[in-house]
């Protein structure tokens, strides 16, 4: 690419000093002069520039018409520009950064015949007084080119004058073909997308029952839609089918780049070099027993300090991810684009390639690795009196599943477990015992929330449904991991170094008047003034405890909760309760963390492979886009279940099933299933025979004549009506009889007319209720 050069409007382009008719110009003069206005010289910028009047205009229009022909410049007379040149404006996607955290930029459309797309410096523009990028990683935008110095990573540079909605015509779904007529359509994989008729010349060598993206466009005399084939994704025979849709409607990326993967397998393992030796712990990982990468390690004694009698010392270390994946490197770059790990219930979508994630940074049983690590002092009241952070070589002393671990502690060892359970597992649950009763004291949030897990069979489909037991095992490893992430934001605030907090905000006035009211209809009061704490809601939680409102109280409390994110300023953490929270225990699969390192690193001196100088001015960014990374995360992982579960039922149509009212709007019914945990919609339009009235502050669908009432919570009977698996969605039929008005929990008061869901009401289509909210 060329050097940068001056870009000039069509108003503004330079006027010949002669006057005159002028002699008409060489080629070689109108193709440099074209190429310092690409996109804005057409014929009459010409003209103006070069003073040509008169005949002289057929001869250079004649000129122009036969480099055109050659193929040296391309567009139409009246914007032109050279074959691989840039035009002065265009449509481009955000999808890198540079060493320095700056935004780059490719153009949308570019014809790799003149090489490789030349890369943009997104610069940024003033908003409200300050400079920013009004757009993130992943955007479409249109930008303007400047005249800026591009520095080594970028050929031109350019500023953002919008950011453009996604392509509307984009669409993913399961190609279809009739057998006899060999008519095809496309049935969607967003259930808000209609079928769509396909291109016969246009399939893409797709075949029936294939995972397709395709591109729609209205033609013809009626402005039929009509879809066009761009990419055949796979066969969704395969056992990954399913997984493969959320991968490609979210765009999350899947295979990794070739300069990625050429970077770690160049890696080269660490040495101790100037890091502590702490290869004589007995540090410990207890995972799942199905976890391929091991991220964190514990150990914990009891404190010799005589001024700590009852205190105990916990030891936690982290895989040191920073010591492979350095700023600026291909696996920073790529593992910035995918913000986190993906899990689905197949297999796992990892940020960083396995040779880091699997083998280099994996915290594996007997072998050496780079750490980092916080020594942490509790005294017997559970409450944290010191910490300090070191750079580590360790070595683990076993792996264990949460399973094993909890078995060993309750006396049923096995070979591995009877040589650690005296020295390490008990030292390990009497120093949880301490920590309890300073978690205790703090009050989080105590939501009772079963999460449901898929075990697969060898061909991908669906075995069963299960809700594994949390096991002291489990929330062991999780106050440890807190009080490291709480260590980790003190130190680096204490540093005065940038970082970013995990931050919980307190629910908004709205959600919380809607809990206030619903909770009324239980006659339990939720605090009208002054900022609530946890300890509110979990005395509320208390309340209803082992009663037959325990599940729907818990759900209604949990939707009435904002969404935790990442930010680089502090706000605290409302469900844990706590002033300053941050991510550094899980690298592998969360930037966020790798961040973290990041800056503590450059705030403890730990090394050269810190934050990057500046790096502060980019975390607003980087924080949204890790944010919503996870956000889509999420909501990959809940519709792959859904989709999974709903293949698993598509064969059972008419079966019927327990389950409990999960959801309650104007439209009808969410059914979660006992069994399963698969969440279903019945239309209110299908229900009983009466008209149905939505009472929002009891969460309940009441009939008009009879009273009858459907309220969140309620247990009922239901018939699976429609199975529609590639969308994820169930469709069921109610077989319960509502309760009576009077019989409902709490006051419903009588529906109005204004408020009803009428029988006649057109029936909904299938729908899901929204994924959960993580912390």
């Amino acid at each position: 690419m060329a050097a940068p050069r001056e870009t000039l409007s069509r108003k503004k382009l330079a006027m010949p000093k002669s006057k005159g008719e002028a002699k008409l110009p060489s080629r070689d003069e109108i193709l440099a002069f074209i190429s310092q206005n690409p996109g804005n010289a057409g014929k009459r910028e010409i003209s103006r520039h070069f003073g040509i009047k008169g005949s002289a205009r057929i001869a250079l229009k004649q000129m122009l018409k036969d480099l055109i022909s050659e193929g040296l410049i391309a567009g139409s007379r009246k914007a032109m520009m050279r074959p691989g040149d840039l035009p002065s404006v265009f449509v481009a996607t955000i999808n890198q950064r540079s060493r320095d955290g700056e935004m780059i930029a490719q153009p949308v459309s570019w014809d790799n015949e003149f090489g490789p797309a030349p890369k943009i410096l997104i610069l940024p523009s003033k908003i409200r007084g300050k400079e920013k990028i009004p757009a993130g990683l992943g955007d479409r935008v249109l930008i303007k080119l400047a005249d800026q110095d591009p520095g080594e990573e970028a050929n031109r540079t350019a500023r953002v004058i919008r950011r453009l909605d996604k392509q509307s015509g984009a669409i993913v779904g399961i190609l279809r073909i009739d057998p006899e007529t060999k008519a095809a359509h496309l049935e969607p994989v967003d259930r808000k997308q209609n079928e769509v008729d396909v291109n016969p010349l246009e399939m893409m060598d797709a075949a029936d029952g294939d995972l397709v993206r395709a591109e729609v466009s209205k033609s013809g005399r009626f402005n039929t839609a009509r879809a066009k084939i761009v990419e055949r994704i796979g066969s969704m025979n395969s056992e990954k089918a399913v997984s493969e849709i959320a991968l490609f409607s979210h765009n999350i990326p899947k295979d990794f780049p070739e300069a990625v993967l050429a970077e770690s397998e160049n890696a080269k393992p660490v040495t101790v070099g100037k890091r502590e030796d702490w290869r004589d712990i007995p540090l410990l990982t207890i995972d799942p027993a199905d976890a391929k990468d091991h991220d964190d390690a514990v150990f914990a004694e009891a404190d010799d300090d005589p001024e700590n009698v009852g205190g105990h010392v916990v030891y936690v270390a982290i895989a040191d991810v920073a010591a492979y994946v350095r700023p600026g490197s291909a696996m920073d770059k790529e593992a910035v684009l995918r913000g986190n790990s993906v899990y689905f219930p197949d297999r796992v979508i990892p940020m960083l390639p396995e040779q880091i994630s699997n083998n280099l940074c994996s915290l594996r049983e007997k072998e050496d690795r780079p750490s980092m690590a916080v020594r942490m002092v509790f005294g017997s009241d559970g409450k944290k009196r010191s910490h300090t952070f070191h750079r580590i070589i360790m070595r683990s002393a076993a792996k264990l599943s949460y399973q094993q671990a909890q078995k060993a502690i309750e006396g049923v060892t096995d070979e591995k477990t009877e040589v650690l359970l005296e020295g390490v597992l008990k030292p390990l649950w009497a120093a949880y015992e301490v920590l309890k009763r300073g978690r205790n004291k703090r009050g989080p949030l105590e939501l009772n929330i079963p999460e449901r897990k898929i075990k697969l069979k060898d061909d991908g489909t669906v075995d069963r449904v299960i809700v594994p037991e949390r096991l002291d095992a489990h929330k062991l490893i999780e106050e440890f991991m807190i009080q490291a992430n709480v260590a980790a934001a003190e130190t680096l605030e204490k540093k005065k170094t940038a970082l970013l907090y995990r931050v919980h905000d307190a629910s908004t006035p709205e959600k919380l008047k809607t809990l206030r009211d619903f909770l009324a209809n239980l006659s339990i009061k939720l605090p009208h003034q002054g900022g609530l704490r946890a300890s509110v809601f979990n005395n509320i939680l208390e309340t209803v405890k082992d009663t037959a409102n325990e599940t729907m109280v818990n759900e209604v409390v949990l939707r009435s909760q904002a969404q935790a994110e990442y930010h680089p300023e502090n706000i605290g953490h409302f469900g844990l309760n706590l002033r300053r929270y941050a991510h550094f225990t899980s690298p592998i699969r969360r930037y966020a963390d790798l961040i973290v390192h990041r800056a503590l690193i450059s705030a403890c001196g730990f090394g050269d492979d810190g934050l990057p100088y500046g790096f502060e001015e980019n975390l607003e960014a980087i924080a949204g886009e890790i944010s919503a990374a996870e956000r889509r995360a999420m909501l990959a992982e809940r519709e792959t279940i859904d989709r999974l579960i709903a293949l698993w039922l598509c064969d059972r149509i008419g079966a019927e099933f327990a389950g409990r009212i999960a959801g309650v709007t104007k439209s009808g019914l969410f059914v979660r299933l006992n069994d399963t945990g698969a969440d279903g919609f019945i239309p209110a339009s299908t229900i009983g025979k009466d008209y149905y009235a939505y009472e929002e502050s009891a969460h309940a669908l009441v009939g008009r004549a009879t009273g009858e009432t459907f309220q969140l919570g309620d247990s009922v009977d239901v018939r699976l009506a429609e199975a529609a698996p590639f969308a994820g969605a169930l469709r069921f039929e109610m077989l319960t009889k509502g309760k009576d008005r009077g019989d409902a929990l709490g006051k419903i008061a009588s529906p109005t007319r204004s408020k009803r869901s009428r029988r006649g009401d057109k029936p909904q289509g299938l729908r899901k209720s929204k994924s959960r909210k993580k912390r």
